[in-house]
């Protein structure tokens, strides 16, 4: 744990959503929280719901970084903020994804590169990143956000699901090259979730075969809180 106070959370994608259900859980259970997200007046709006529900002793426990995760300088900027106003980082989420829809033959090359660039890249060398600041401080926990997709991925989500697999078995590697260094690998794999990306892609799902945001940050939060229950290396299906 962070020596310097109250362990610390980075959440990409936190400013909506799954992120947002996520960060105000652990803020709730007193971890300092840092966001990123690619609108900086969603991140505000964001901070506000966070502290409202929060633990927060002071403005300065909930932080934000702006920015597109797959551009280095914004994971740079990213893990910066955290350890220059925290100290150390205790637990990471890659939650941020790219999740374009459609028929495998009509895909482009721009969607093609912009799964592999947010979904598979951006989440290699943030990892990178902050594994290096988790290995000198004595461990922490990644908890990677996958979908069923990643072992069903029905017309249409052919390359999500693809870089949703890859995502799983990266988990799966990570958590036997942490295990002499007390670092934890877990992925949550959600089936549908009731966010505004859904109802973007698919306007009409039932709403009655969604889970809620929040109970995907609830399954994160025990990912990190409760490791007898979760084995680092596995994947925790989320569904109806």
């Amino acid at each position: 744990m962070n020596p310097k106070g109250n362990p610390v959370c980075v959440i990409t994608g936190g400013s909506r959503g799954i992120g947002l259900a996520t960060a105000k859980r652990f803020a709730v259970a007193g971890y300092r929280v840092v966001i990123s997200g690619r609108s900086q007046r969603r991140l505000e709006q964001a901070v506000e719901q966070i502290r409202q529900v929060g633990q927060i002793d002071g403005p300065e426990e909930v932080l934000t970084a702006c920015g597109d995760i797959g551009d280095e300088a914004s994971r740079k900027s990213l893990v910066q903020t955290a350890i220059e106003n925290f100290g150390s980082i205790d637990v990471l989420v890659n939650n941020a994804g790219a999740a374009p829809l459609g028929d495998f033959d009509d895909i482009e090359q721009g969607t093609f590169e912009s799964v592999l660039q947010t979904n598979i890249s951006a989440v290699f060398h943030l990892t990178q990143r902050v594994w290096k600041q988790m290995k000198p401080n004595g461990g922490g926990t990644i908890v990677n956000i996958s979908s069923l997709a990643a072992i069903d991925p029905f017309p249409g989500f052919s390359i999500y699901g693809a870089s949703k697999a890859w995502l799983e078995l990266l988990t799966q590697a990570l958590a036997t090259e942490g295990a002499d260094h007390n670092i934890r690998v877990c992925a949550v794999r959600p089936g549908a979730v009731e966010t505004d990306l859904l109802r973007g892609l698919f306007p009409d799902f039932p709403a009655d075969q969604c889970v809620s945001p929040d109970d995907i940050a609830a399954q994160v939060f025990s990912c990190v809180n409760d490791p007898a229950n979760h084995l680092s290396g596995q994947a925790f299906t989320v569904a109806k």
